[in-house]
């Protein structure tokens, strides 16, 4: 019912930014949160950062100050601006959004994940 499109990413350099970006469409009565988690090979998917439909935002320690979190709810847009990349976050990269949609006139709550793209910081 909700699908999760990313866009962004790639191959950066130490120091450099890149920014990440994931819109949101089906059938959405509200979007409660949006936002991004991160994942490397043998570990679990960490929260990186994310904002509620309130726009109160919170993010991972690792990422204060270096990563920014906005959204467009008209268009139902997260965006996430990476600055001062690191090696240590190489990742792929997850939205998240936590949904209330409309199926058969009623509503359900559920969590979605877009597909993951691939951030690689080299040294």
């Amino acid at each position: 019912q909700v699908q999760l499109v990313e866009s962004g990413g790639g191959l950066v350099q130490a120091g450099g930014s890149l920014g990440l970006s994931c819109a949101a469409s089906g059938s959405i009565f509200r979007i409660n949160a949006m936002g991004w988690y991160r994942q490397t090979p043998g570990k679990q998917r960490e929260l990186v950062a994310i904002v509620t439909n309130g726009d109160s935002t919170n993010y991972a320690d690792f990422v204060k100050g270096r990563f920014t979190i906005s959204r467009d709810n008209a268009k139902n847009i997260v965006y996430l601006q990476m600055n001062s990349l690191q090696p240590e976050d190489t990742a792929v990269y997850y939205c998240y959004a936590d949904v209330t949609y409309f199926s058969s006139s009623y509503r359900y709550r559920t969590n979605y994940w877009g597909q993951g793209t691939q951030v690689t910081v080299s040294s």
